[in-house]
């Protein structure tokens, strides 16, 4: 009998995976037992799954079948690890731009008349800044800090779920050893003797790295991750290991859901999922996340904080669980936009290994003028896009009961998503008579119109190369949530992806990323809605810098959404939650970007309520 496996990969082979062909032909196979292809069964698949082969190229596409299931079985005997990447690197940088290599010192905002309370709690909501200004000037100790901090994950995380284990002797260890340099006149910087919690797919030296995902709760990576490492060099001080959804995807992990303090209820969303939620509940005093499609700004506009995602190619992933080679990047998840710049200056720049990263500087001023900047505005995002218009043809009626709730379930949430963003346009309309208000003259911009939901089958691709032995051992059933959106399911289709397909996606993906920067020669930054835009989709594509704020609280009238699983990722929303405000940068202008983004925060303050969790 021919094996299934091997049969599908001779058919990816020949570029016939993307068609209905492989299942087709497969299915004849095994309904007759048989232990060879023959003419007669390719001429029916061919038939059903319209897909035209010349008679003379049968009997060379048999052979051919067979040959190239040997060479993949020779590649799938060297066990590659999530760590080895392709030989291949995505640059978004296109000819003749040029890039500041310059570094300076920083220039931090300036602060005065900060002490410490009489209830050590209070601080847990401070700023970067702030708390750094306190353990500077040996107000508050790192040790006491850290006490707090990790009392409160203790505490907040039987009711959030964002923890996935404590480093509590490493934490105590290196809160005494700042406290001991900082009194000797020994100073690292801004982030020394700052409690911090990192997403569970970097690596840790001594501690487990589960990626979030059943079958890997016990892995251990003996080494640290270059941002870790970096961090530890400021002088951080790293208090937990947070929660990711399995392998990187939504809010639902081996433990369980990480929740959104904002309402309970709800997940944090994903999949950055417990560096969001730690970090809003006062848990951390900031946090690191990752971003391969949304990953840091879902998470942060569901909880409420401030989100970083740098430009692809800035902070060096050494030591990352790999999702997309051509995608994935780190940033910060903070309480202010200034926390932000503080963080990205300990952790961007080469570091001898991740070859995406370039030797560009980032220089945070926080005295910038940012009034001088070229502020766009998505224009036609802002004002609502209209419904797309129902085609003629009616729906085929259900064929089963199950089916028929399952289209009712989901016309729901279609109603719910549309009465959010109805309810929402008032806080959009508000941010940007405020920006008026601050004297920034809105540019209208349109980003370019490509079919870029088409050229994510690159990252597709790429997450099921990287978790290919995973697939194929069959390991993908220990992951919890197992939906059609869902990893296994994603993982397994992507198999039927022809690489000529992935090459042409990225021929698409280059078109995109001229013709927006043709849009960025007109601008500085520019401002869009978080939601209900495709900007999340083409800025993760061309690697552009984006920064996600909140933008208020919505009223108890706001919609709430139908279903109350949690762990649905459109239950979101509702009385009491935050929204939020999205700002796009030019390719490594972090600097630019969030000088505007902290000026609209600071004019409006949003950033300075917090949720009750008791």
């Amino acid at each position: 009998m021919l094996d299934r496996r091997d049969f599908m990969k001779a058919c990816s082979g020949i570029g016939l995976a993307g068609t209905l062909f492989p299942g087709v032909l497969w299915a004849q196979v095994a309904a007759q037992g048989a232990k060879k292809i023959t003419i007669e069964m390719i001429d029916n698949a061919a038939t059903i799954a319209d897909v035209t082969i010349a008679d003379e190229y049968k009997e060379m596409m048999l052979e051919e079948l067979n040959d190239r299931a040997k060479g993949y079985e020779e590649i799938y005997n060297l066990h590659l690890a999530n760590s080895v990447e392709p030989a291949l690197v995505f640059d978004p940088v296109l000819p003749g731009m040029k890039l500041e290599t310059a570094r300076k010192p920083m220039r931090l905002s300036k602060i005065s008349g900060v002490s410490a309370p009489n209830n050590l709690e209070d601080l847990a909501f401070s700023s970067v800044r702030e708390l750094g200004e306190l353990v500077r000037t040996k107000k508050v100790s790192s040790l006491a800090l850290t006490e707090m901090y990790l009392q409160r994950l203790k505490r907040y995380d039987q009711k959030l779920k964002f923890v996935v284990t404590l480093t509590e002797e490493r934490a105590l260890a290196q809160a005494k050893k700042a406290d001991v340099e900082i009194a000797a006149g020994k100073y690292r910087g801004p982030l020394h003797g700052l409690p911090w919690g990192v997403k569970d797919l970097l690596a840790t030296k001594g501690y487990r790295t589960t990626w979030g995902a059943g079958g890997f709760e016990k892995q251990v990576i003996d080494e640290d991750a270059t941002v870790v490492k970096r961090l530890d060099e400021a002088g951080a001080v790293l208090v937990a290991k947070l929660t990711l959804g399995a392998l990187a995807l939504g809010d639902v992990w081996f433990g369980g859901i990480t929740r959104n303090p904002w309402n309970t209820n709800q997940g944090s969303s994903g999949s950055s999922a417990g560096p969001a939620s730690a970090t809003t509940a006062g848990c951390v005093a900031f946090s690191i996340g990752s971003e391969t499609l949304g990953s840091i700004l879902s998470p942060s506009a569901r909880c409420g904080c401030t989100g970083l995602r740098p430009t692809f190619g800035l902070v060096p992933r050494t030591g990352a669980m790999t999702l997309s080679w051509s995608m994935d990047k780190l940033g910060p998840i903070c309480r202010t936009v200034e926390d932000c710049a503080l963080v990205l200056d300990a952790i961007y720049g080469p570091d001898g290994h991740d070859r995406t990263v370039r030797a560009v500087a980032f220089n945070w001023d926080a005295n910038l003028d940012w009034k001088k900047l070229r502020v766009g505005y998505l224009k036609a995002d802002f004002k609502g896009k209209p419904e797309q218009p129902q085609g003629a043809a009616k729906e085929e009626p259900a064929k089963t009961p199950e089916e028929q709730k399952k289209r009712e379930e989901e016309q729901k949430g279609r109603e719910a998503i549309k009465a959010r963003r109805e309810y929402d346009q008032k806080y959009n309309d508000a941010a940007l008579a405020k920006l008026g208000e601050m004297g920034v003259n809105l540019i209208p911009v349109e980003l370019p119109n490509y079919p870029y939901d088409a050229m994510t089958v690159m990252l597709t691709a790429e997450s099921a190369a990287a978790f290919d032995e995973l697939t194929r051992a069959g390991r993908d059933k220990l992951l919890t949530s197992q939906k059609d959106y869902d990893w296994p399911n994603q993982f397994r289709s992507a198999r039927f992806i022809p690489a000529v397909e992935y090459i042409q996606a990225a021929r698409a993906r280059m078109l995109a990323m001229e013709a927006t920067a043709k849009v960025f020669e007109e601008v500085d930054v520019i401002v869009a809605p978080t939601h209900g835009s495709s900007q999340v989709v083409i800025t993760n594509l061309t690697g552009h810098p984006s920064v996600i704020l909140p933008n208020g609280l919505r009223g108890a009238d706001a919609p709430k959404y139908p279903f109350e699983d949690p762990s649905d990722f459109q239950n979101a929303g509702g009385p009491g939650t935050p929204t939020s405000l999205t700002f796009l940068g030019t390719l490594y202008g972090e600097a630019e970007l969030l000088a505007i983004a902290r000026a609209y925060q600071e004019a409006t303050g949003f950033h300075l309520q917090h949720p009750k969790l008791e």
